[in-house]
């Protein structure tokens, strides 16, 4: 049986309890839900890219696509993505900031999403996106 291997990129601060950033088992990668954070310094607290929806936005693609490269995938291999939103009025600007990603990313098929709104994130954070990627 293959083993679970726990990720966690230099870019990420160790989490707040027993949980991994990402999972892979054989040639499956489970993302956890990412939020904005910019990368990690030693001795700060993490610190959200910016109080707007678009610098939390693709601080959290980063963060997803850090996970995600750590693992030996690639967006490509992607098969869904659940996006929680903290206000059901980011919808329309979330889903034109995901098109413009992932355009520039040169996605070639879309995976299956799921958006959401959670109103449990931390005080100041307004998204957060998980991802299962299958690798070939």
């Amino acid at each position: 049986m293959t083993e679970k291997t726990a990720i966690t990129p230099p870019t990420h601060t160790a989490p707040p309890a027993k949980f991994s950033h990402g999972v892979r088992k054989g040639n499956i990668l489970q993302v956890a839900g990412q939020v904005g954070f910019l990368p990690a310094v030693d001795g700060q607290a993490p610190t959200p890219a910016g109080p707007t929806l678009r610098e939390q936005t693709l601080q959290t693609f980063a963060n997803v696509k850090a996970v995600l490269e750590a693992g030996g995938a690639s967006w490509d291999d992607v098969m869904m993505m659940r996006v929680y939103l903290t206000d059901t009025a980011h919808f329309a600007e979330m889903n034109e900031i995901y098109d413009a990603y992932f355009e520039e990313q040169g996605l070639k098929e879309a995976p299956a999403a799921r958006t959401t709104v959670y109103v449990g994130l931390p005080a100041g954070l307004l998204i957060e996106i998980d991802a299962l990627a299958v690798l070939s």
